[in-house]
């Protein structure tokens, strides 16, 4: 495994990892996530590096990569552009995403990327009352907090509005030694704020979102996920043009490596 960096469009610096030769598959983290923090994704590239060449990246703000203002969602989709065009050989790429990730992949699909399929697990997806919706003001609520210097306060936001958790369980988290490395990327959490933007309203999808992407999409989620979460899978499958939905096994918003692996190796090769 190579470690690398490329620049992208607006001069931002992405770190990356590359594994591997053959057609290119590039991971996406969710939220708070980086390579630091998701051992999965190197095991992933090393189960795959056999017949595969995959890029497992920081995205901006986080880990080794850089980090530019003001944001927005289109940056990142270029940090994709800049990957792609750093570590492919000009044939269209394999796009797998976790979480909020998985949406980066379908807004960078909807763009126009050069993207021959996408692999979402467990889109944060909530079109229905299984959970309480994001609030409104939730991006506002993270920047304002971010400006203030309140970011355990952005982290606590998300980990009880986002991901669910109960307050007193977060207010145990914040006392935790790990807990200054998410203080330390919480501007960030807005990011993925606004590429969730209103797919956790409660409301179902908008019909025009992702409605150019016509690539096979296969939508993943863990048996033995939360229940918004099989549901939100269910229905980006349901919403997409060329979507299959299928569970696998896993405990919550995660599954592992060797699991994931065989899964993505038969779908980019069209099994």
């Amino acid at each position: 495994m190579s470690e690398n960096t490329v620049t992208s469009a607006d001069g931002t610096t992405i770190a990356y990892s590359v594994a591997g030769e053959g057609d290119l598959l590039i991971l996406i983290d969710g939220a708070t996530a980086s390579r630091a923090t998701t051992p999965e994704d190197a095991e992933i590239a090393a189960l795959l590096s056999d017949g595969f060449r995959v890029v497992n990246y920081d995205r901006r703000g986080r880990g080794g990569s850089g980090d530019t203002a003001p944001y927005a969602v289109e940056r990142e989709i270029e940090d994709l552009a800049a990957l792609i065009a750093a570590t492919g050989d000009g044939r269209p790429v394999t796009l797998f995403g976790w979480s909020s990730g998985a949406l980066l992949a379908l807004h960078a699909a909807q763009a126009g990327a050069p993207v021959a399929r996408l692999a979402l697990f467990e889109p944060p997806v909530v079109v229905d009352d299984a959970r309480p919706p994001l609030p409104a003001d939730y991006v506002e609520q993270l920047d304002e907090a971010v400006a203030e210097g309140r970011r355990g306060d952005a982290v606590e936001l998300f980990l009880t509005a986002a991901a669910g958790m109960p307050p007193e369980m977060v207010a145990g988290m914040r006392q935790a030694e790990f807990w200054g490395g998410l203080e330390s990327i919480a501007p960030t959490i807005a990011y993925d704020g606004r590429i969730v933007g209103d797919t956790m309203s409660g409301r179902p999808l908008r019909a025009e979102l992702w409605d150019r992407v016509d690539v096979p999409v296969l939508v993943l989620h863990g048996i033995d996920t939360w229940p918004h979460l099989a549901g939100g899978s269910r229905a980006v499958a349901e919403h997409l043009r060329d979507a299959t939905l299928l569970p696998v096994p896993g405990e919550n918003h995660s599954a592992a490596a060797v699991t994931l692996a065989p899964v993505l190796r038969r779908f980019m090769d069209g099994d």
